[in-house]
């Protein structure tokens, strides 16, 4: 049976982003980083402090990973860049698609080998007019063609499963990996469909146990599901728009998750007050610090 929650976290960020997306813990600066995409902005919360910094960013942002303590790699709709963590510098890396697509990245993870599995889409939302992308060092390779909106991107544990959705069609995928490489070893099949609920599947993460955490957009919470796709638990957040989580702390036994207001009208975001603003969940997790990518 399913088990259901009542918030009982915090607001950890109150500033109201029209889309937050793409959290990332940093285990040796002790902070979070994630983005407001349409916004164009990289935020830093130092959990020593409380303090919040903010960048401005010359593209749409949408992920960030680890590379090693000066550096990171950022996925924009210009492709892939490094940023030099001290300066906040950006040098180009390479590229997904070609800019005539007019498409922008989305949802995304390092897989364990350190390699990158990234997404994108039309920024207009238009019906298969993305992607999803495996990234090993400058290798670009297209795993999956006509995707709409790329979400809930994240692996197992030991890296031999994937898993993702298409956000528009609301049907968890799986799919069997080469745990070395990240790369698919067979067809990704229907691991949950989520069509009869309200609100659809946006990002994920797959903490120690193999468990999916899933922030529901639309659905105004977290859905934890088990390896074998069991419905486990339901933890509400006051926010109907949440987008992803992510584990934070050096025991990554916390989970935060972003939100947005994109898409509401006036009367929408009064209905929804919080909506584009960060919540800690206000539940001990056991979950598992990002890889860091390969270059």
């Amino acid at each position: 049976m399913t088990s259901h929650h009542p918030f009982v976290g915090k607001v950890l960020d109150e500033t109201k982003l029209a889309l937050g997306e793409g959290p990332l813990y940093d285990p040796e600066l002790d902070c979070l980083w994630w983005f407001d995409i349409l916004g164009q902005s990289l935020r830093q919360r130092h959990f020593d402090t409380g303090a919040v910094t903010t960048q401005d960013l010359p593209f749409m942002g949408s992920v960030i990973a680890r590379i090693d303590g000066h550096r990171h790699l950022v996925a924009s709709d210009r492709g892939l860049f490094l940023r030099e963590v001290g300066s906040g510098a950006f040098s180009p890396y390479c590229e997904l698609e070609p800019s005539s697509l007019g498409n922008r990245s989305n949802d995304g993870r390092v897989h364990p080998s350190g390699t990158l599995w990234i997404g994108t889409m039309g920024k207009d939302a238009a019906t298969g007019a993305g992607a999803i992308y495996h990234v090993a060092g400058q290798t670009v390779t297209r795993l999956f063609d006509k995707v709409s909106i790329p979400n809930s991107i994240c692996f197992s544990p030991d890296g031999a499963t994937a898993y993702f959705v298409d956000s528009k069609v609301n049907t968890l995928m799986r799919v069997p990996l080469d745990a070395a490489t990240g790369l698919p070893t067979g067809d990704a099949s229907l691991f949950i469909d989520g069509r009869d609920q309200p609100g659809v599947f946006d990002g994920s993460v797959c903490d120690a146990t193999g468990d999916i955490w899933n922030a529901r957009w639309g659905g105004g919470g977290v859905d934890r599901y088990d390896p074998q796709g069991r419905h486990l638990a339901r933890y509400d957040l006051p926010a109907e728009r949440v987008t992803c989580p992510a584990f934070i702390g050096r025991n990554a036994d916390r989970l935060i998750v972003t939100s947005c207001w994109e898409g509401l009208d006036d009367a929408g975001r009064a209905a929804d007050p919080l909506a584009g603003a960060t919540f800690e969940l206000g539940a001990t997790v056991e979950g598992r610090i990002e890889p860091a990518f390969k270059l």
